[in-house]
């Protein structure tokens, strides 16, 4: 299935000169969206994933379906506040300030094979910093999988030195 074909491209959003590209079209798309989490799920099957991780909120849509595929785990990667247990946090920069993942200090043991999903791989941050994270709990990253790689934004740089992948690439 051409799963390019079924992502929406937004112009000027969320500011002018941006394309924004909008996946939810592809997850209402019910050949799509399995599409998508069967391919996603083919490509990391042979690494033995215990936990899927993903940072909200599109990475809850697309990480819970993978694992629900995959038989592993998922823990979500959520910003500060949300949790209602004991949490341990990464803050990363962006382009005008910080931001925040956390999760259950409980979320991840020590030595469990994790696998970082979102919807976008654009400049890396929020993926390095979901990676970060999961490292810091003990947990090991084994594979980040994206529905969407923009390339010309060098989020796969940023990652470098771990297996990256993408369904659809810019």
């Amino acid at each position: 299935m051409d799963l390019r074909s079924t992502i929406r491209s937004i112009p000027d959003f969320p500011k002018a000169g941006v394309l924004f590209r909008d996946v939810t079209t592809l997850i209402k798309n019910p050949e799509a969206y399995r599409a998508l989490i069967d391919g996603l799920a083919n490509d990391v099957r042979h690494k033995n994933i215990d936990l899927v991780v993903g940072p909200e909120a599109r990475g809850f849509v697309i990480g819970s379906a993978l694992a629900y595929a995959l038989g592993a785990g998922f823990v979500l990667a959520r910003k500060p506040g949300k949790l209602p247990y004991k949490t341990i946090r990464h803050e990363y920069a962006l382009e005008y300030g910080t931001d925040s993942l956390e999760i259950h200090v409980d979320a991840i043991e020590p030595g469990q094979r994790v696998v970082v999903v979102d919807d976008l791989l654009a400049t890396g941050g929020t993926a390095l910093a979901t990676i970060r994270l999961v490292e810091q709990a003990g947990g090991v990253v084994v594979a980040a999988r994206f529905a969407i790689e923009l390339s010309e934004l060098g989020g796969r740089e940023a990652l470098r030195g771990y297996d990256v992948a993408a369904a659809i690439v810019y």
